[in-house]
């Protein structure tokens, strides 16, 4: 097949080594990842390969151009989710790279996956939103930043944050201090995740007030939460009755968040409300079941390695005792 050649001009005014990495380290990056021949002269970046590569090539720089014009500082970990998203044919780099959530303190909070700006997207448009997946993958902080955006708008008047005190078991009563002090491990990773995305003073308030409340699952029971942004954490240690018990506090002006990674259920017997619920809600309209993956996973690269290489050891293990079963 011929090759083919493609000149872009980038525009003028624009530090190339925005675009490229102090010593081209980016450019690297991304020699690394095609076949196609890159060649930089000043301002013009000329790509020679096969039309396909070197489509995809052309596509890459002009994504990445336009973020960098929306204020975006390239990493070598953006270029290569960047180029995941292109090789994948999921979605536009720039359309989930520019969604900020939340900016506080200088740090912005968006979807970095085509998977978590899903997510993000089904939090928008759907009354209640399951969120599937591995560790890391940013189910619970992306709620939450989701959560605080619709306080701060004036969208609910109130964040409920709860998951469920599993790992407590029967030994909660012989823990010291009150009940307070006795659940508060539990919800610990709530109260962290928010002091990310708020003053102490502001959020300190706010809880004072109950326009901010962090619970134990137990504590919404015949309860009925109104005009409230509501996270259920921790899912998969929900009985089937505690996530039927949970859902149907929902009340007028309210939006549900349900998280949960199915492969770490602590329950010592009995069902997941998490498994479960799927199928009982399959066709009921305004739910929406988003499933994250390894390669949504946002936390150091091993972890995505650690995460992959568990799945394929629990896929290879379940094929094996079926397959005895059968014999």
């Amino acid at each position: 097949m011929p090759e083919t050649q493609i000149r872009l001009v980038v525009p003028a005014g624009r530090d190339m080594v925005d675009l490229l990495g102090q010593g081209d380290h980016l450019l690297k990056l991304i020699e690394d990842q095609f076949e196609a021949d890159i060649n930089v002269r000043g301002n013009e970046i000329t790509i020679t390969g096969e039309p396909s590569e070197s489509q995809a090539v052309s596509a890459l720089f002009t994504e990445l151009l336009q973020l960098l014009d929306r204020g975006s500082v390239l990493t070598p970990d953006s270029i290569d989710r960047a180029i995941d998203m292109l090789k994948r044919g999921e979605c536009s780099p720039t359309a989930v790279f520019s969604d900020v959530i939340l900016t506080h303190r200088g740090k912005t909070i968006r979807p970095k996956t085509a998977g978590q700006k899903r997510y993000v997207d089904a939090i928008r448009e759907h009354t209640i939103t399951f969120g599937i997946g591995p560790a890391g993958t940013g189910k619970t902080y992306l709620a939450m930043a989701m959560a605080v955006d619709a306080l701060k708008r004036k969208e609910v008047g109130r964040i409920i944050l709860t998951r469920p005190a599993v790992e407590a078991g029967e030994s909660l009563g012989f823990l010291p201090g009150t009940l307070t002090e006795k659940i508060d491990p539990y919800l610990r990773p709530l109260y962290d995740a928010l002091f990310d995305m708020m003053e102490s003073e502001k959020y300190a308030a706010l809880m004072e007030r109950g326009t901010i409340e962090i619970a134990p699952l137990a504590f919404m029971r015949g309860r009925t939460l109104n005009d409230s942004f509501i996270i259920l954490d921790e899912a998969q240690n929900t009985s089937p009755e505690q996530m039927k018990m949970f859902l149907t506090r929902l009340g007028f002006g309210s939006k549900v968040v349900v998280t949960g990674d199915i492969t770490q259920i602590d329950l010592p017997k009995g069902a997941s409300g998490l498994k479960q619920v799927r199928d009982i809600l399959k066709g009921v309209g305004d739910i929406e079941f988003i499933a994250l993956e390894s390669r949504d996973v946002v936390r150091h690269k091993l972890v995505q390695s650690i995460v992959t290489a568990y799945h394929e050891f629990e896929e290879a293990r379940d094929a094996a005792a079926e397959a005895k079963n059968r014999s």
